[in-house]
């Protein structure tokens, strides 16, 4: 088994990416090539969670369902699906296991919880940890994040180091812990001469904004508002649970905007929330999509048509998060995620758009399914590497931190 010394020292370094976002569809897995000359794309897949498993995870989702003895039992089968993922992948890609040197695993998050809850109790705090808590030591304010998907379990299997669990770090130095994405997206999107928005469309939106030969530290993110979340839950409800989400936004396409419904959905208050700002199931899932589901009328509009007004709130809250909180308006805006396939959604996306040149990865190289994959792989390699691989500028943390927790492989 190689040291991390080695590690960080070979050239290339095999890494495998391996996430599951706020839609908990399943696990994607992607295998790269890491050097100082860039990054090479050598494979990636996506195991669907099997259908069982996906309701048990929405389970956990909601404190009203949630069991700590299912927390627990479901942290080691998701850690073995990852597993088997990369496994998979292997073997249909032609890609030895044992060529891979290193894992870098998101997880499946369960609970993120960025603007913190007080604890009433008096807790003991070492040199440094009032300032990196902003202050807020009279609140004991805690702020916490969750991701399981043991990575005990993806090492053991794989016999491969594997670096997981990059959240809390960021957290602990007085972030919020996300958006994670934007140090790969400086690594993959920078540009000398065009400036640029990477914004992924997952359960949740984020934008990485990358001024035209920036350095690093001049990056702006955060998360936009409601991706993919609200429009898969509120198809899954007008289709009685026979589709999870909007294939190529066709059931949108056959809709029409109810404006008055949009105006009152973009009153929200996190949509107003200046960066750094995270956001999740908390704000905007099955709870907000049900009760908006609940609360308008079906005489009012139909189901096309309540599909088409909550897509176009994902277009129009992104559009509004640029107007808001980006210095300049880019000159293109790559989108990646599974928001990006939506054909309906990047149309409107593109109408609020003018100015900008609206991409997909894919048109970079880079396969807008795959990309958030190949981000935690890149963190994974900064993080063996000993490189600070959060922006404090995007999370808020009082500092740049080397993030991830690394479990060494077996073989």
């Amino acid at each position: 088994m190689p040291t991390l010394a080695q590690l960080a020292e070979k050239d290339p370094l095999r890494v495998a990416g391996l996430m599951s976002g706020t839609s908990a569809d399943g696990v994607d897995a992607a295998i790269i090539d890491i050097s100082p000359r860039g990054v090479k794309v050598l494979a990636f897949g996506t195991k669907p969670y099997p259908p069982g498993l996906r309701r048990a995870i929405f389970k956990l989702f909601q404190s009203a369902t949630s069991r700590v003895d299912d927390l627990c039992h479901f942290n080691f089968v998701i850690g073995e699906l990852f597993a088997s993922a990369l496994i998979e992948l292997c073997g249909k890609s032609g890609i030895a296991l044992e060529s891979i040197d290193l894992i870098g695993s998101h997880g499946q998050t369960i609970c993120h919880l960025p603007q913190g809850r007080p604890w009433p109790g008096r807790l003991g705090r070492a040199s440094g940890v009032c300032s990196i808590h902003g202050g807020s030591t009279k609140s004991n304010l805690i702020r916490s994040t969750l991701q399981i998907g043991e990575p005990s379990v993806i090492a053991e299997r794989t016999g491969i180091t594997t670096v997981a669990d990059f959240r809390p770090r960021d957290v602990a130095a007085g972030g919020q812990g996300a958006p994670l994405v934007p140090y790969a997206d400086y690594v993959l999107f920078a540009h000398k001469r065009r400036t640029r928005a990477v914004q992924n469309i997952g359960g949740i939106a984020n934008v990485t904004f990358l001024p035209a030969g920036g350095p690093k530290g001049e990056i702006i993110a955060f998360d936009t508002g409601p991706g993919n979340m609200i429009i898969d839950r509120i198809v899954s409800r007008v289709s009685n649970g026979r589709r999870h989400f909007d294939e190529g936004g066709k059931l949108a396409a056959a809709g029409q905007v109810n404006g008055p419904l949009l105006s009152r959905l973009m009153r929200h208050k996190f949509l107003r929330r200046r960066p750094p700002k995270t956001t999740g199931r908390e704000e905007f899932g099955v709870p907000f999509a049900d009760n908006l589901y609940a609360g308008t009328p079906r005489g009012a509009l139909n189901e096309a048509d309540l599909v088409a007004t909550v897509t176009a709130f994902t277009a129009a809250s992104i559009a509004d998060a640029y107007r808001r909180f980006l210095p300049a308006a880019p000159e293109e805006v790559i989108l990646c995620g599974g928001g990006s396939r939506n054909a309906t959604l990047v149309r409107m996306l593109q109408h609020h758009l003018k100015a900008a040149k609206v991409l997909l990865t894919d048109d970079l190289g880079i396969d807008a399914d795959a990309k958030e994959a190949i981000s935690f792989a890149i963190l994974a390699c900064a993080t063996v590497r000993g490189q600070p691989n959060n922006v404090a500028s995007a999370t808020g943390a009082a500092r740049a931190a080397v993030l991830g927790k690394i479990v060494p492989g077996g073989r």
